[in-house]
């Protein structure tokens, strides 16, 4: 009896030994800074609003707001050369994802006729701090420019979901912008995040990072944003590639601190492939969490 119970204590012995030992020798996750991101470390636990694209046809009227209404000019900002429009095949749910559709058409809408159409989504939800995750596959083509981000409810954008309900009182920059992702066609496989403020914007953004990522247009990603009253991190499949975090927060650098709603988009520049006929982005989520 006693050799039996000498042999169960050198046997719980060595495996609390072998124990010790493997966990001294695991990444220490302060060491791990800026490289990598994991939703269990995440201060934002709870699912506040998401859209899973279930079913099929039109998408949730009571989620996104479809933004067609053209800018003073009769184009869109940047010169692009597409009609954003409300029609099924722009934008539809089939088999449990959302597309977004780019497509080489004839289209005149609003006195204007255009050689392109797509879509814009507005989402009728707005918060202030969390984690948005969406899990994506991105369209393809030079000339293609996808994006998924983030405007603040209080842009004076006419046509807008908030500026049609009263909120719009400041202009962009200066309102904020937050880009999860944006990829451009010519440049295929990099994604890129930004943040447009009064210091940072347009043409002469110095506020991004991006990374290359393979496949981008066949596989489905997984990017993320974590904002906090602090900083914003961003990130893909859990590798991050760029961090916002002024030193100094004022008017200018971090208007960050009231309700951003989400936008989906694809733009179209004037040199796209003359070949291009239509590509998707294609949606399996969006959730954010608080």
């Amino acid at each position: 009896m006693k050799r039996g119970l000498l042999i169960i204590a050198i046997t719980i012995g060595i495996v609390l030994f072998s124990y010790t030992i493997f966990n001294k020798n695991l990444p220490n996750d302060n060491n791990l800074a800026g490289t990598t991101t994991d939703s269990r470390d995440s201060k934002f636990n709870t699912l506040v609003w998401a859209d899973e694209f279930e079913g099929e046809g039109m998408i949730d009227s009571n989620k996104w707001f479809h933004q067609t209404q053209l800018p003073p000019g009769g184009n869109w900002w940047g010169g692009l050369i597409q009609h954003y429009t409300d029609r099924e095949t722009n934008t539809y749910l089939k088999d449990g994802y959302l597309h977004l559709v780019a497509k080489k058409e004839e289209y005149e809408d609003q006195g204007k006729i255009k050689q392109y159409t797509a879509a814009r989504l507005n989402s009728k939800f707005a918060f202030t701090y969390g984690k948005v995750e969406v899990k994506a596959k991105l369209p393809t083509g030079t000339g293609t420019w996808p994006a998924i981000w983030m405007l603040n409810k209080n842009i004076n954008e006419d046509g807008a979901y908030w500026d049609n309900k009263g909120f719009g009182t400041v202009n962009w920059p200066n309102c904020g912008e937050i880009d999860i992702l944006e990829h451009w066609g010519k440049n295929q496989d990099y994604v890129s995040s930004a943040v447009h403020n009064g210091s940072s914007y347009g043409d002469i953004v110095k506020n991004l990072g991006g990374q290359n990522i393979k496949n981008a247009s066949t596989e489905f990603h997984i990017y993320t944003l974590e904002w906090t009253k602090e900083k914003m991190i961003f990130s893909i499949d859990g590798v991050e590639h760029f961090q916002y975090n002024p030193s100094t927060k004022n008017i200018d650098t971090w208007p960050y601190d009231s309700d951003y709603y989400l936008l989906f988009n694809i733009a179209i520049e004037p040199d796209i492939d003359p070949e291009f006929t239509e590509s998707s982005m294609i949606v399996d989520y969006i959730r954010v969490f608080k």
